[in-house]
């Protein structure tokens, strides 16, 4: 029996009211021990994690992998990579793939390859429409039973409401969750950016708020008979914030989830570099100020629940056309956590163990996976692990990244925090052989855990 001691961290895991100064044992892969003083001589290897935030392994709802048919820009062996170096031991991968992840057949295929190919733990969220093209359901029952763990067209939106009535009936009977690109397709088509004075300013066709908003809003009353847990992606606007904390008084079962660039950047940042930067065109685009402190005041008062990176490779060539014609995205796994420090933590939005609740016990509830052991460490639980050196200053280079692509607009930022090693089932995946990606720039010490066998 293999076992791994994780000792002297401070243990946060808000599923358990843990916040204190604990060892953690993991032997075969489940948790097997929880406490301060655990028996270090029958360990077969000790992770010293003095100075380190130890927390159940980070939970990610929304990635893109583009595997199959997008391969050129991130795979799920590169993908999950990326995800174990940003500390994430599980991510949920989305269905806007070639084909679309739209039965049963596709979700055994996400299972098999992340069997092959995987650092992480990858969970598939089915297609709730054939092909994504918002015309007939898919099959939204044999996907449950072959492990979907949500159900969303993300990308895009369920355009009619007599389809997405149905679609949530039939979710509902499922127990998954619908996680809804909220985005009304007449009030978006040609747009590229927020609609606001850089708009204007540059010539672009505007996206306004309302076109996020309006969808929340219908979803929000076709619900209201159906009751199927429904989420709302990559929340955007100060609007949105406060019908969700509407329909969240009136105990609908409503969550919603915010990712660090609709944080940390506003429409201002497509101007830099000369104008139109494809490094900042977003889906929902970057907003205003306004939106941001509506947003963080949501996450302050658990309007939003859930933090997500959105993560969307795409090759240089595509992010290098047109500001109008290269596509939306940027990648996250490996910068997410110190983004969300930077956004949340270091400003006193929250503090660190509500940081931690919305990057694991959260995601995890939302996909169900609190249901297998996720989101928290307790003797039985999965021996997934996240060891986070909060005080490791650095600095993001697009560069050293694991993952395939590198398009991000926080090349060269300045961050404290990073994951110090990621376990899964009980292996370091993460910090044991080499040094954390760019830390070779950290100013602490410490690059890589110590570990002894």
């Amino acid at each position: 029996m293999s076992t791994l001691l994780i000792a002297n961290g401070r243990l946060i895991d808000p599923a358990s009211d843990h916040d204190e100064i604990a060892d953690v044992a993991i032997a075969d892969g489940i948790v097997a021990a929880v406490g301060s003083g655990l028996d270090r001589g029958h360990a077969d290897r000790i992770i010293d994690a003095e100075g380190c935030i130890v927390t159940p392994g980070l939970i990610d709802p929304h990635v893109h992998l583009r595997e199959p048919g997008g391969e050129e820009a991130e795979t799920i062996a590169t993908g999950t990579r990326a995800a174990v170096a940003g500390g994430f031991t599980t991510v949920c991968c989305m269905p806007n793939t070639n084909p679309a992840i739209d039965d049963d057949a596709m979700i055994e295929f996400i299972d098999k390859q992340t069997e092959r190919t995987g650092s992480c733990r990858v969970f598939a969220v089915g297609a709730a429409t054939k092909g994504r093209k918002g015309i007939e359901l898919a099959e939204i029952m044999l996907m449950a039973r072959a492990g979907a763990v949500g159900f969303s067209d993300d990308g895009d939106c369920i355009e009619s409401a007599g389809l997405m009535l149905r679609a949530l009936t039939y979710i509902k009977q499922t127990g998954r969750a619908f996680m809804q690109h909220c985005q009304e397709p007449s009030l978006t088509r040609g747009a590229s950016m927020h609609a606001g004075t850089v708009s204007i300013r540059l010539g672009l066709t505007g996206w306004p708020r309302i076109a996020e908003e309006v969808i929340i809003e219908r979803d929000v009353r076709l619900n209201m008979a159906v009751g199927c847990a429904y989420h709302v992606q990559h929340l955007s606007s100060a609007g949105s914030v406060e019908i969700v904390r509407r329909a969240r008084r009136d105990k609908q079962p409503i969550s919603a989830e915010a990712s660090p660039h609709h944080l940390l950047l506003t429409h201002e940042e497509v101007a830099r570099h000369d104008g139109y930067w494809t490094a900042a065109k977003m889906n929902p685009p970057l907003r205003e100020q306004s939106d941001i402190k509506a947003m963080l005041e949501g996450i302050a008062d658990g309007t939003i629940s859930v933090l997500a990176t959105d993560h969307a490779p795409h090759t240089p060539e595509r992010k290098a056309l047109d500001f109008e014609a290269a596509p939306f995205g940027i990648v996250g796994l490996e910068t997410a956590l110190p983004l969300y420090i930077k956004a949340l933590v270091e400003p006193g939005v929250i503090g660190w163990p509500r940081l931690v609740a919305m990057m694991t016990i959260e995601p995890a509830r939302l996909c169900g996976l609190d249901r297998r052991g996720f989101g928290r460490l307790r003797v039985g639980d999965p021996g997934d692990v996240t060891v986070i050196d909060p005080d490791v200053d650095w600095k993001i280079r697009a560069a050293d990244f694991a993952g395939l692509s590198k398009n991000t607009p926080f090349d060269g930022w300045a961050v404290k925090g990073r994951a110090f090693a990621t376990v899964v089932g009980g292996e370091v995946k993460h910090g044991e052989m080499e040094p954390l990606g760019t830390a070779k720039s950290a100013t602490r010490s410490r690059a890589v855990p110590t570990l002894r066998r």
